[in-house]
C-alpha cells in the first residue's frame, strides 16, 4: 500500500499545479465524426491555405490537460501554419475520467472497436474526407496518458496510421487493472519480449502490412513514468518491426540521447530520444530554433522542440523533405485503411459500459485512483 499511496500522493500534487487553461485557443469543434463509442469530444485544426492531400497529426493530450492547453504549449498549430498540415485533437471529458486522463489501461477503452480508442479512430476517418487528406501520412502523438493512447492507436489501428511519437507514455497491453497501472507507471513488473509483440499482434487483429514507425521521448528523470518505460516500448516495437536490439546508431543532439533502429530495407523504424535531467511533460524550446510552445506544467522549456524534431522526422518540414521525408505508404497498405464511416455523433448522451463495483480493498483503491485522476 506504500507505493500506491505514494505515486497517488505525486499525482495529486502534480494536479494541484496545473492552473486552468488561460491561453485563446486556435481550436475549431469537431462535430459530427461518428457514432463516439468512447464519449470523447473533438477538436480540428486546418491552416487556412491547406492543400489536397495534405497530412494530418492526431495529438493527445496528457492527464489535466486540455486540446487547446496542449496545442498552447507544444506549437503544434502554428507549426502547422508553417509546414502545410492539418490537426485533430481528441480531448477526454471529466464524465470518463475527473483528471481528464485517457483511460489506456482500460480494455474497453483500447480496443479496436469500442470505446476511446474507436472514438479517436472516427475522427481521423472524418478528417481524412471531410478535407481530402493523404491516408498515407496519417501520424499520431501525446503525453503521458495520450502517449499511452498513442500506443493503444498505433497498436490497433497499424494499417490507419504511417507513424507515431510517444512522450512519457507507456506500452500498449501492460497493463489492464488498478495495480498493473501502477506498477508500470512505477518501471515495476516485467514483460518479456515476445509477450510485449504478442500484445500489438493481438489487438491488430491479424495485420500482415508494413508498421508505422515509432519515435520514443522520455525525461531521464522523469518521477511519475519510470523512464524505464521507455526501454519497454522500444522492446515491444522492435519487435514488431523485426529489428535487432545491438543494430543501433546513437548521437547527441544538444544535452538529448537519440538512438535509432533500422530495418532491412534501411527505414529508420524505431527511435528513442532521452532528456538526461528532463521531469515528466512535453520538451518544448519557446525562444529558440522553431521558436514552439510555451512552458507551463508539464511543458518543460529544455532547449528542443519535441514538436519540431518530430514533425521532421515524417517529412512535415518542407525543408527537411528532400533528407527526412518517411517513404509513402505502399498502394496496397493504403486500399487496406479501414476508415470507420461517420455517423450522427452523440458525444453527450453515450455511456460506457462499467463492470460491477468492487468490494472491499479494492473498492477503497479505485476510489483514490479515482480521485488521483488514474480511472474514471
Amino acid at each position: 500500500m506504500r507505493n500506491i499511496a505514494d505515486t497517488l500522493a505525486r499525482m495529486a500534487r502534480a494536479g494541484a499545479l496545473t492552473p486552468r487553461d488561460t491561453a485563446p485557443s486556435r481550436l475549431t469543434p469537431l462535430t459530427e465524426f461518428g457514432t463516439n463509442p468512447g464519449a470523447l469530444l473533438g477538436f480540428s485544426y486546418i491552416p487556412s491555405d491547406l492543400s489536397a492531400n495534405a497530412p494530418l497529426v492526431v495529438v493527445l493530450h496528457g492527464c489535466t490537460q486540455t486540446a487547446a492547453g496542449y496545442d498552447h504549449g507544444s506549437g503544434w498549430s502554428k507549426l502547422a501554419d508553417r509546414a502545410g498540415f492539418a490537426l485533430v485533437f481528441p480531448e477526454q471529458t471529466r464524465a470518463n475520467n475527473p483528471n481528464l486522463c485517457f483511460n489506456w489501461f482500460a480494455s474497453e477503452d483500447t480496443a479496436q472497436a469500442g470505446g476511446e480508442a474507436e472514438s479517436i479512430a472516427q475522427m481521423t476517418g472524418t478528417m481524412i474526407a471531410r478535407h481530402n487528406l493523404d491516408r498515407g501520412r496519417i501520424y499520431v502523438t501525446g503525453l503521458s496518458a495520450g502517449g499511452a493512447m498513442t500506443m493503444a492507436m498505433l497498436a490497433t489501428r497499424p494499417d490507419l496510421f504511417a507513424g507515431g511519437a510517444v512522450i512519457g507514455g507507456l506500452a500498449y497491453g501492460t497493463a489492464t487493472g488498478v495495480s498493473q497501472a501502477l506498477d508500470r507507471m512505477r518501471g515495476h513488473g516485467d514483460t518479456s519480449d515476445t509477450a510485449l509483440v504478442d500484445l500489438v499482434r493481438t489487438g491488430a487483429r491479424g495485420h500482415d502490412g508494413r508498421w508505422p514507425t515509432l519515435a520514443i521521448w522520455h525525461g531521464g528523470a522523469d518521477a511519475t513514468v519510470s523512464v524505464a518505460n521507455a526501454d519497454t516500448i522500444a522492446r515491444q516495437w522492435r519487435g514488431v518491426h523485426g529489428v535487432d536490439a545491438k543494430t543501433v546508431r546513437t548521437e547527441r543532439v544538444g544535452t538529448a540521447v537519440h538512438r535509432i533502429w533500422s530495418d532491412a530495407e534501411g527505414r529508420d523504424v524505431v527511435e528513442d530520444w532521452t532528456v538526461p535531467g528532463m521531469g515528466h511533460g512535453t520538451p518544448i524550446d519557446p525562444l529558440r530554433g522553431e521558436r514552439l510552445g510555451a512552458a507551463g506544467p508539464f511543458m518543460l522549456d529544455v532547449g528542443i522542440s519535441s514538436t519540431a524534431v518530430i514533425a521532421k522526422s515524417w517529412g512535415l518540414l518542407a525543408a527537411a523533405k528532400a533528407e527526412t521525408a518517411v517513404k509513402p505508404a505502399p498502394a496496397e497498405r493504403v486500399a487496406k485503411i479501414a476508415i470507420p464511416v461517420a455517423t450522427k455523433q452523440t458525444p453527450k448522451s453515450v455511456s460506457k459500459p462499467h463492470a460491477e463495483a468492487p468490494a472491499g480493498i479494492q473498492a477503497t483503491i479505485e476510489n483514490a485512483l479515482r480521485a488521483a485522476g488514474l480511472m474514471r
